[in-house]
């Protein structure tokens, strides 16, 4: 394993300590918590940049990198569940989007690729916009800054759903035509 995969793991580390914070979501518990949370989701950029500058890009990276970003947003996320701050329905479209990018990403047989691709554009907005809508959730504002945070949050499931329909359709297309030049796969017992 290399530098940028350690640190992508190190992502990991904070999520506990947001999970146990906010079981007693003090006001001092609720920012030591967005701290934790930006900290930890700001060393995605730091080990993407890292891997391309010093050419250390792996399938290992590629693999582990959004799964590590899956955990970070969807724990915080079941977090803020439990404090009802969002919609479990809301928060089970981004898992759903994000549990079927996954297995779309990793299996050769859906894609036809033999590699693990890595996130598009709108995967790396998507993944922005989760982050600050987790941030401003999770921070112990004012009322007046609740429809924003709303707003916000449901802007993070658009585009968790955008995203993954941008991400699979073309694959959809590719895997049809492969389908009808190649033999059908059998049947899984």
């Amino acid at each position: 394993m290399n530098l940028p995969t350690w640190i992508t793991l190190s992502r990991l580390l904070g999520l506990p300590f947001i999970l146990y914070l906010l079981t007693d979501p003090t006001i001092a518990h609720r920012w030591l918590c967005v701290g934790i949370f930006v900290v930890a989701a700001g060393t995605d950029w730091v080990d993407g940049y890292l891997a391309r500058k010093l050419d250390l890009v792996t399938d290992l990276g590629k693999f582990l990198d959004p799964l590590v970003d899956k955990l970070l947003v969807l724990g915080s996320l079941l977090a803020l569940i439990e404090l009802q701050l969002v919609p479990a329905w809301g928060v089970f479209l981004i898992m759903a989007r994000e549990i079927a990018i996954a297995g779309w990403r990793v299996n050769p047989v859906l894609t036809g690729k033999s590699n693990i691709s890595g996130a598009n554009i709108w995967g790396k907005l998507k993944t922005v916009v989760q982050i600050i809508a987790i941030a401003a959730l999770i921070a112990p504002l004012d009322p007046q800054w609740d429809t924003l945070t709303t707003v916000l949050f449901w802007l993070a499931v658009v585009f968790s759903l955008i995203s993954g329909w941008i991400y699979i359709l073309p694959n959809i297309s590719s895997s049809k035509e492969k389908s009808i030049d190649s033999p059908s796969l059998p049947d899984a017992k």
